[in-house]
């Protein structure tokens, strides 16, 4: 290893050039762990931050107004080259000592337009869950492409919980070395308010309506649920294209008066506030954001055990964590924090706790920066940087 390695807590600290290159087509996990990335780094001083977006949307809006540079290059306008000449040219502009990025494309962009870009930049990137299977040629090829470019190219390969690390290496093969394991983070409510008014029991889930998050089977727990309990009422919030399968669903069992689809929501905390229990029904997650929100806002979870989920939420402390796909299962647990108030409200309050703890935004961010400084010194180049001592 040439050069030193210096930890955060190390009295220089190393300032280090950051370029975030994430899709921003959709706001699912990866957009919303990006921008609390980028909002824990962008009160380090030592942090100097770029982005750039294969979209327009939500998560461009947000980004702007963290004050940080970024360029949108239009996907949906442009062809491959004229988006790699893009990137190449906003990397020989900002000169990052790393580029940091988030989903597959983004990856292999990432490491075609750095190659030429000026001195020579580090690679990082965060793999937010497992690819789900494609059939069609090019997503193959794609995948392949990438496989190639993170094993041999990247610095490191961030894997949001020790589930996928294992995952990565064991079933996918990239080298055990460069995976390392961080999680998540979220802001916590300083207070969770309150309308102050009476609603029926509440139980939510919010995401995309895509195959991973089986929400059909979500209606399927609500109509076990329905059998017992008619006074517990299900929210849905997000979009995407399952909603006609999931409304089919509802039709079927008859829920329509108490299973409501919210629709996309821009007032997530809102919407948690609105809820007594949190409920999660994916076939398998990295370390979803969903899950840390609700968990931050006090709200015990419902969840399979599964994934990232197994490390975030403890069976019988934060909610409870099922095996299987059997909805009697899940609306068994639902049941029970419903009738038990001070079990409701004791695994609420862990549930907070446990994110206040270990999975704020600081501590994600000052993780991520110990890691960049690690690459910046495996390069010979946080000596030269900082100025600290060879």
């Amino acid at each position: 290893m040439s050069g030193r390695w210096y930890p955060v807590n190390y009295p220089v600290k190393i300032p280090v050039r950051i370029c975030h290159v994430i899709s921003g087509d959709l706001w699912a996990g990866a957009e919303v762990m990006g921008l609390r990335l980028l909002t824990g780094l962008a009160g380090m001083k030592e942090v100097e931050l770029s982005a750039i977006l294969l979209n327009e949307g939500k998560l461009a809006w947000e980004i702007r107004t963290l004050g940080v540079p970024i360029d949108v290059v239009d996907e949906a306008q442009l062809n491959f080259f004229q988006i790699y000449k893009r990137f190449h040219e906003n990397l020989r502009m900002f000169q990052p000592d790393i580029v940091h990025t988030h989903r597959l494309k983004e990856n292999i962009l990432g490491y075609l337009s750095s190659r030429k870009a000026g001195r020579g930049i580090s690679l990082i990137c965060t793999q937010h869950g497992l690819d789900e299977p494609r059939l069609h040629w090019k997503w193959k090829l794609l995948s392949r492409a990438n496989r190639y470019v993170l094993s041999g190219h990247f610095q490191n390969i961030v894997a949001v919980s020790e589930d996928i690390r294992i995952t990565l290496s064991e079933k996918y093969g990239y080298p055990a070395e460069k995976i390392v394991v961080i999680h998540n983070g979220t802001e916590t409510p300083e207070e969770i308010q309150s309308d102050g008014g009476i609603h029926p029991f509440t139980i939510g889930s919010a995401g995309r309506f895509f195959p991973v998050k089986d929400y059909p089977f979500l209606v399927e727990i609500a109509a076990e649920v329905n059998r017992y309990a008619k006074d517990i009422r299900f929210e849905l919030a997000g979009e995407g294209p399952e909603i006609e399968i999931i409304n089919d669903r509802i039709r079927r069992y008859g829920l329509q008066e108490v299973f409501h689809l919210r629709g996309f929501m821009e007032n997530m905390s809102e919407f948690y506030t609105g809820l007594d229990l949190y409920i999660n029904t994916s076939l398998h997650e990295g370390f979803p954001m969903s899950v840390l929100e609700a968990m931050s806002h006090g709200l015990p979870i419902v969840a399979p055990k599964e994934g990232g989920i197994k490390e975030a939420v403890g069976d019988g402390e934060q909610g409870f964590l099922v095996e299987g796909r059997d909805p009697k299962r899940y609306a068994q647990k639902c049941l029970a924090i419903y009738q038990d108030r001070n079990m409701r409200q004791r695994m609420g309050v862990a549930s907070k706790e446990k994110v206040a703890r270990e999975y704020s935004i600081k501590s994600m961010a000052e993780k991520y920066y110990e890691l960049y400084v690690k690459v910046l010194s495996q390069s010979g180049r946080a000596n030269l940087m900082s100025g600290a001592p060879g």
